[in-house]
């Protein structure tokens, strides 16, 4: 009886370790010191950036440190999907004003790699449409933050099925990705198609919250959510 009480708590335990690191087998592509600070109305966000992806890591560690992204706004908010920000032309925008088109004048080579997925909290590059991008490069600055939903297993086998009817050459969703978005969620459709270059480490509940924020019809919130960027030590 002894045994079999300690078996459970050891598969209760292994269980709990699982759950709460859903990347372990991912810790060496997912490794990454440099962090940064966004500051926001409805609080902090911290985001680990990527060694695996350091041609965007160095980017934007740049444009962090020369103030690029203080005072714009995430300007593009959609509830259960993502919010968007990093248009220089958000900067003081007059409410009417059509953003989203604005960025540092280049743009960067795609660092899509297998094992970074659009899990919830994932940080990664916006970018123009295949038929005008079929490299799909980055823009150079503007970026956006997952939110997404999660997967009950009935909903999983679906989107299994689907993303393998669209995606014969991947086979669909490996059982890592089929973990992740069925136990904390993400927007498993873009995978391989955007590069993901970070993630939240701190601040899920105010991703959360701007999320959920009231938009305007071209999904730009009401209330501007500006935002001042700092590279932490």
């Amino acid at each position: 009886m002894r045994r079999v009480v300690l078996s459970l708590l050891f598969a209760t335990i292994t269980m709990l370790a699982v759950a709460q690191s859903p990347n372990d087998s991912l810790s060496t592509i997912t490794q990454g010191n440099v962090r940064v600070k966004i500051e926001t109305p409805l609080g902090d966000i911290v985001v680990r950036l990527y060694d695996a992806t350091p041609l965007h890591r160095d980017n934007f560690v740049r444009l962090v440190k020369e103030g690029y992204y203080d005072n714009t706004l995430f300007h593009r908010v959609i509830k259960g999907f993502m919010i968007q920000g990093g248009d220089p032309n958000s900067k003081g925008a007059p409410a009417d004003a059509v953003l989203g088109s604005g960025g540092p004048g280049y743009t960067l080579e795609a660092e899509i790699r297998d094992g970074l997925y659009h899990k919830r909290g994932a940080l990664a590059a916006a970018r123009e449409p295949d038929d005008v991008n079929p490299e799909r490069r980055s823009g150079g600055s503007q970026f956006y933050i997952v939110w997404g939903r999660t997967y009950s297993p009935r909903q999983m086998e679906y989107l299994v099925d689907k993303m393998r009817m669209e995606h014969p050459e991947t086979g669909g969703l490996n059982a890592t990705q089929q973990h992740i978005y069925a136990t904390y969620g993400g927007t498993p459709h873009l995978d391989g198609e955007y590069t993901v270059f970070g993630e939240v480490e701190q601040g899920l509940d105010v991703v959360e919250k701007i999320q959920a924020s009231p938009t305007t019809p071209a999904n730009r919130p009401i209330a501007d959510i500006a935002v001042k960027m700092t590279l932490l030590p």
